[in-house]
């Protein structure tokens, strides 16, 4: 069987987990957490990055963060994980849901204002497969109405928007290294903060409401509780095993880079003849190869290529049901004007295995599999 995926592994990450343990400092922002988060500070140019305990942990930071009260509300596309929604849902907010883009599955930016109201305090937006959205326009909006900006860049790391990292734009950046990501910690994540206002807030939200990290740095003789906060630290041996990716993000990213090329060239005949969409790219947009989907013409037609492959050892699947047709959906939240892409783009995608390491021999298998599929509908 071809995995979908197989989480990355460059191969000094076990040298540095045993080497957190020998450090007798396995609780977190130790040596290697601070390794990781300097990494990121440098190369994403963010003002400040804090590991946690994963993205959904980063969202969840982020909205408290954004002074949300219940009632508020917060506009988010609903082809996206529950992740993205539930992190308004725990500061009380109602759920406005957007249409999405065709041609990159990300949320449409030309919905968003209507859906504004007088409740509206925040704008989440998903960078689905490492591919912006329209950030320059979404960041209009947002001034002109003073709204927060999250974005959801839990699949976006080391993508770029017009030459600025993704998570480095909002007010507010959530990274994933789930074992599925580009770069993993097995559950991990990390919020950027954008907004050096922000900084020391984020920092006693993060260390259970203490003003720990000021007592860490010598800011202060002893540390106390402040404020409200909770337990979104990561341990030491997570940030040790992302601090070998990191060291090797550039290959990681060229592999990946090679595999998410590759499938695109052997396909393109056939979405040249209209039997499938491949992915698009906007200008101004850097990709990160964080997965290669095709898009075929129904669902039923999907279904069929999903259990063709299957049969021919090759595991490729299907991605989100739309939030706003959830029953959490239906309950916190509401969809703004039609559903003109959401659901049907959804129900035509369906996504081939990608991760670091895969064979062009694999790859080679899977375009084959999908073009005998074809020479047959």
């Amino acid at each position: 069987m071809i995995p979908f995926n197989i989480p990355p592994y460059v191969g000094t990450e076990e040298q540095y987990v045993f080497k957190a343990i020998q450090s007798h400092k396995i609780s977190g922002d130790g040596a290697f957490t601070k390794l990781c988060r300097e990494w990121m500070e440098d190369r994403f140019g963010a003002e400040a990055v804090l590991l946690t305990t994963s993205g959904t942990a980063a969202l969840d930071m982020a909205m408290l963060l954004c002074d949300i009260q219940p009632g508020d509300e917060v506009i988010l596309p609903s082809y996206t994980f529950s992740s993205t929604a539930n992190a308004a849902v725990l500061v009380g907010a109602r759920l406005v849901f957007v249409d999405i883009r065709p041609d990159t599955m990300n949320i449409d930016e030309t919905k968003i204002e209507a859906a504004i109201t007088d409740k509206t305090k925040a704008i989440i937006v998903m960078h689905y497969a490492g591919v912006a959205c329209e950030m320059d326009a979404i960041m209009g909006i947002a001034r002109r109405y003073h709204l927060k900006v999250i974005e959801d860049a839990a699949q976006g790391v080391m993508a770029q928007y017009k030459n600025r990292y993704l998570g480095t734009i909002g007010d507010f950046g959530c990274y994933s290294f789930h074992e599925t990501k580009n770069y993993s910690m097995g559950e991990g994540g990390a919020v950027l903060i954008n907004d050096p206002a922000y900084i020391e807030r984020a920092e006693i939200l993060r260390e259970k409401g203490t003003n720990r990290a000021k007592f860490f740095r010598g800011q202060i003789d002893k540390y106390t509780w402040v404020g409200f906060g909770d337990s979104f630290l990561p341990s030491e041996l997570n940030a040790a095993y992302l601090w070998a990716q990191l060291e090797n993000a550039d290959k990681v990213n060229e592999d990946r880079m090679r595999s998410w090329h590759m499938y695109y060239e052997s396909l393109k005949p056939l979405a040249d003849t209209g039997k499938i969409e491949l992915p698009t790219i906007p200008e101004g947009c850097i990709h990160n190869a964080h997965m290669f989907y095709v898009k075929c013409r129904t669902l039923e037609e999907r279904s069929a290529l999903i259990g063709y492959l299957k049969e021919n050892q090759v595991n490729a699947v299907f991605h989100y049901v739309p939030l706003h047709s959830a029953p959490a959906g239906l309950r916190f939240g509401r969809f703004y004007g039609e559903d003109v892409y959401t659901t049907k783009e959804s129900e035509r995608l369906l996504r081939l295995p990608m991760y670091y390491g895969l064979s062009a021999e694999d790859i080679e298998t899977v375009t084959s599999l999908i073009d005998r599929f074809y020479s047959s509908v």
